[in-house]
């Protein structure tokens, strides 16, 4: 039924339930997990792809990304499960969407919430803007 089951992880706890979720679907399915980080750069991209904000910022989003990235693949890897692991810039919703058509995703497990806090209340989370923005099942994961 899953062949490929796409994880966006932002090393919230919520998103560390999506991981442990995702790879519980994978494993008996023999499915790869898409483990994905979208550094979220701002919505003016330069022509470089690096966005408006200063390199150090940059360097430091994309630290946490491996960070998070590594947590995930760490938690594949104990559970024998194939994985994939990305990095990309954009705005995350429109990251995860993208990547989901891209990749012919079967499943988007994702954190009930993430680490962007009170604009997550004021705007719509990035989990509600997926839900409404991709034809792939998605099953949203809360920590225990």
């Amino acid at each position: 039924m899953y062949t490929d089951i796409l994880v966006p992880t932002d090393g919230s706890e919520s998103s560390a339930a999506a991981v442990e979720h995702g790879i519980e679907i994978a494993s008996p399915h023999a499915a790869t997990v898409h483990f994905l980080h979208a550094v979220d750069v701002g919505t003016e991209m330069s022509a470089s792809g690096l966005g408006n904000i200063a390199p150090d910022l940059t360097e430091t989003l994309e630290s946490e990304a491996e960070d998070a990235l590594d947590d995930a693949v760490a938690r594949a890897e104990e559970s024998d499960v194939a994985y994939e692991r990305t990095v990309l810039e954009g705005v995350p919703h429109e990251v995860i969407a993208e990547y989901s058509t891209e990749n012919e995703i079967d499943l988007i497990v994702m954190g009930a919430s993430g680490r962007s806090g009170l604009a997550d209340h004021l705007l719509g989370s990035s989990t509600d803007r997926v839900v409404r923005s991709v034809e792939t099942s998605v099953l949203i994961a809360r920590p225990s």
